[in-house]
């Protein structure tokens, strides 16, 4: 990936310089300069040739952009500081960072704009390496100081790709320069250690700064939403309102995320009708969340109106519309939508066809699981262990067990612990002990695994009478510290949020709670429901099972 990214890209396009463009500049720059051109005149025309760049910048017009870029070079000014500056940023925003890396190339002159330009390029095009590689080169050398342009975008690359050793070497130079009290350059910090896991190094950078922006704030909630801290992101975000912060939808998105994975429908309502009177309803980032929001407090409708509300939709809410309906069962809807994708043009991603292939798995859709697996590769995206995963469950839940077992020996990775997972589900619903018992040996020389595995080869063990490993695989258990993830019900009730798992009785009704449970077991019994004990560790009786199954 290094090599390509190293290539030089060709240069752009060569246009006729009496292209329509030309009629908005001075008529001395549809022409080569002539000896006489004097300093005023000079001046203006390039600071016009700016001014127009910056316009083509901002509208993202990359084909007049093209054309101005061939009347530069023709007119000889490609050499002038700022002009190569607004160059690097048009090839930036108009997502070519290695056109932005060539005019840097061949500036004869690099300044601290110029290198602040590439690597901030670099930076918001998902080119970490060269962003960090670029600023590694400045600093050794030595010309060029960062400044609080060039930190924010070497740190932002460090998020990028969770490099927080290299982030914390950066802080260092930064509190050495002085910048430690900037406040872009601390609110990079603070984002940095927060999308690295290091929330107890973000607040207290927070903490510290004298001024706190919006990118500080976000930078927080978001990291308290990554880690699960929802009271956290919540009460910071009451905070930023408080003190009349103008959130953006970087924010809002953080927040509505908070609100879904706690399933807090109702305030996550309200969020949404903060972010429609603020405006940021539009914005792709609150979008997705908002639909992934509604879809997991089961309100499917409202997520797919809020896809439909959006004027421009980018891939991210296509995902999660596609992750929406496939989490709800909704099959043909999520094989629609993906119809519907390439008739506007929307290119897919690997989170696409896991979306996909999740879909196929759950409805039964063999053939056309298989016919979406073999598609990833005309799209030029190679199947990762997630999508072997999802297609090894397909053809397990099917009962085509040894075809899951055969793509699976034919990976070009080595299978992961979800992988061989998938088999063995698919084993235990078919009553392949056979089988089931060769996967947990190839499970178990993979070495630590998850809790909801170890129940699995346990299982697997005592249905092929294999009662020693079954138990080496309890006892395994045991000494990891491990414990099957305890399942949890909970109800929204007003702004409470009423959780149960098995066997509690610290609700303050837990006695009616059980005593509805139990009329609700034997309705379903008379209508033929029967529990399925099977991923309850085996050894355990019949009712402890069936009891362990009611609160789900």
């Amino acid at each position: 990936m290094l090599h390509r990214l190293h290539q030089q890209p060709p240069g752009p396009p060569q246009y006729d310089h009496c292209s329509p463009l030309n009629h908005s500049l001075p008529s001395s720059l549809s022409k080569p300069p002539q000896n006489a051109f004097n300093q005023s005149s000079f001046e203006g025309s390039y600071r016009h040739i700016c001014s127009v760049l910056v316009s083509l910048t901002r509208s993202r017009s990359l084909s007049k952009g093209l054309q101005l870029h061939s009347l530069i070079i023709k007119s000889s000014l490609q050499s002038i500081s700022l002009v190569a500056h607004h160059l690097i940023n048009f090839y930036s925003k108009c997502q070519l960072p290695l056109l932005s890396r060539q005019i840097f190339d061949e500036f004869p002159f690099k300044s601290a704009t110029t290198w602040s330009s590439v690597i901030s390029s670099f930076a918001q095009n998902e080119l970490p390496v060269l962003a960090l590689e670029f600023f590694r080169c400045m600093v050794g050398d030595g010309v060029v100081r960062p400044d609080d342009h060039i930190y924010p975008s070497a740190i932002k690359a460090c998020a990028t790709l969770s490099r927080v050793d290299v982030g914390r070497s950066i802080h260092g130079m930064v509190v050495n320069s002085g910048y430690d009290s900037d406040v872009f350059v601390g609110s990079s910090m603070v984002d940095m250690y927060a999308k690295c896991g290091e929330i107890w190094d973000a607040r207290k950078m927070f903490e510290e700064m004298p001024v706190k922006n919006v990118v500080s704030w976000s930078g927080m909630i978001y990291g308290y939403a990554q880690l699960g801290q929802n009271e956290e992101a919540l009460g910071l975000f009451k905070m930023a309102l408080e003190e009349g912060l103008d959130v953006n939808d970087f924010t809002f998105s953080s927040v509505v995320h908070v609100c879904g994975s706690s399933t807090l429908l109702e305030l996550g309502k309200q969020v949404h009708a903060l972010s429609v009177k603020l405006s940021y309803d539009s914005s792709s980032f609150v979008g997705s969340s908002l639909i992934s929001l509604y879809s997991k407090c089961g309100v499917i409708e409202e997520a797919h109106r809020v896809f439909d509300a959006m004027q421009i939709k980018n891939l991210g809410m296509w995902n999660a519309m596609l992750i929406a309906y496939a989490q709800h069962a909704h099959t043909s809807k999520v094989l629609n939508l993906f119809s519907r994708m390439g008739h506007v043009g929307m290119y897919p991603n690997f989170i696409t066809f896991l979306s996909v292939l999740y879909a196929c798995s759950h409805a039964g859709l063999v053939e056309e699981g298989k016919y979406y697996f073999g598609l990833m590769k005309t799209y030029g995206i190679q199947p990762r262990p997630q999508h072997y995963s999802s297609f090894v469950d397909l053809l397990g839940r099917a009962g085509k067990l040894q075809e899951a077992l055969k793509v699976v020996e034919e990976m070009p990775m080595e299978p992961t612990e979800s992988v061989w997972g998938a088999l063995l589900t698919g084993c235990r619903l078919h009553k392949n002990t056979e089988l089931a018992s060769y996967v947990a040996d190839r499970v178990f020389e993979l070495g630590p695994v998850s809790s909801g595995i170890y129940v699995l080869l346990s299982n697997a063990y005592a249905a092929a009478g294999r009662f020693e490993e079954a138990a080496k695989a309890r006892k395994m258990l045991r000494d990891a510290g491990l414990k099957k993830e305890t399942g949890l019900s909970w109800v929204e009730e007003g702004s409470r949020i009423h959780t149960f798992a098995v066997g509690e009785k610290r609700h303050p009704k837990w006695e009616e709670i059980y005593r509805k449970l139990e009329e609700l077991g034997e309705e379903m019994e008379r209508a033929g429901y029967v529990a399925d004990t099977s991923f309850v560790l085996q050894q355990v009786d019949g009712d402890e099972k069936n009891q362990s199954n009611q609160v789900s």
